[in-house]
C-alpha cells in the first residue's frame, strides 16, 4: 500500500515542479534584454550609404584626374600640336603664300588654333572666293580654298586686272591674258556696278563655242551691252533681260551663218531675241 502511495505522490508532484520551472524560465525571459531590429537595420543602412559615398568620392577624384590629364594633352601637350599646314584648292595662289597669311605656328596645340581667325586672314587674299579651315587630327591644319575664276580683264587704275563672274576685280596681270578671259570695257568696274554685272552676265550665259569667238565685251550702261566677235562683227545685246534666251538665239544664228543659211551682217542685234535684226 505504501508503495502505491509513494508512486502517487511522485506523479502528483511532477506537474508542480514543471509548473515552477516554467515560471522561472518565463521570468528569465522577461528579465533578459531585448535588442529591437530597427536600430540595427539603420546602422547597416548607414554603413552601406557611407561605403557608397566613399566609392563615389573616389570615382569622382579619378575622373577629375583623368580629365585634367586629357585637358593638358589636348590644350598644352606636344602630342596633338600643329605639325603641318595643308593647303587644298590653290591654283593661281602659291601654297606658301597662303600658309604665310594664315599665321599658324608649328607647335601650337591643335585644339587652340582659332580656325575662324585663320579663315578670316586667308579670306583677305583678293584671289580667294571662299575658304574653310579645319583640324586634321592629330597635327594638321587644313585650309581649303575656292579661288576666283577670271572671266574678263579690265583696265583699272592704269593696270590690267582680272575680274570674276561676280564683277570682283581681284588680280593685276602683266603678261598674256589667260585663256577664255575676255577684255571688258566699263567705266567703273566692280561688283556693285550695274553695267559690269550686265556685261559679265552676257559673257557667262554664252555657250563655250560662242564664247570662244568673243574678242571683247563693252557696256556704256546696263542697257547697252555689245559683244565683239573674232571676225569683227558686233552683237548688240542690249540689257540684262532674257539673257539665257539671247544666248540661245545668238548661238543658233551663228550656226546658220556658218552653214550659209543666213547672209552674215556686220551687226547682229539680239536685244529683242524674238525679233533678231541683221545689218
Amino acid at each position: 500500500m505504501s508503495r502505491v502511495g509513494t508512486t502517487t505522490n511522485d506523479r502528483a508532484g511532477s506537474p508542480r515542479r514543471r509548473s515552477g520551472s516554467s515560471r522561472r524560465q518565463a521570468s528569465r525571459e522577461q528579465s533578459a534584454p531585448v535588442t529591437p531590429l530597427g536600430p540595427r537595420r539603420r546602422r547597416r543602412s548607414a554603413r552601406r550609404t557611407l561605403a557608397r559615398r566613399r566609392r563615389l568620392v573616389v570615382g569622382l577624384g579619378v575622373t577629375a584626374v583623368l580629365l585634367a590629364v586629357a585637358g593638358w594633352v589636348l590644350l598644352a601637350g606636344p602630342l596633338l600640336a600643329v605639325r603641318t599646314v595643308q593647303v587644298d584648292g590653290a591654283a593661281r595662289l602659291a601654297a606658301g603664300e597662303v600658309v604665310g597669311v594664315a599665321g599658324v605656328e608649328v607647335g601650337t596645340p591643335l585644339a587652340r588654333v582659332d580656325t575662324d581667325a585663320v579663315a578670316a586672314r586667308v579670306g583677305q587674299l583678293p584671289q580667294v572666293a571662299s575658304v574653310e579651315v579645319t583640324r586634321g587630327w592629330p597635327g594638321t591644319v587644313v585650309i581649303t580654298l575656292q579661288e576666283r575664276v577670271p572671266v574678263a580683264v579690265v583696265r583699272s587704275e592704269g593696270a590690267r586686272r582680272l575680274v570674276d563672274a561676280g564683277g570682283v576685280v581681284f588680280e593685276t596681270i602683266t603678261g598674256s591674258t589667260p585663256d577664255g578671259v575676255v577684255p571688258l570695257e566699263v567705266s567703273a568696274p566692280g561688283p556693285d556696278d550695274d553695267a559690269t554685272r550686265a556685261a559679265l552676265g552676257a559673257v557667262t550665259a554664252l555657250p563655250g563655242a560662242v564664247r570662244a569667238q568673243l574678242t571683247g565685251v563693252a557696256a556704256r550702261t546696263a542697257d547697252d551691252v555689245t559683244l565683239t566677235l573674232t571676225d569683227g562683227r558686233t552683237v548688240r545685246w542690249g540689257s540684262a533681260d532674257r539673257t539665257d534666251r539671247k544666248a540661245e538665239v545668238l548661238a543658233a544664228l551663228l550656226q546658220q551663218i556658218d552653214a550659209g543659211a543666213v547672209e552674215p551682217g556686220a551687226l547682229l542685234d539680239v536685244s529683242t531675241p524674238d525679233a533678231v535684226v541683221l545689218r
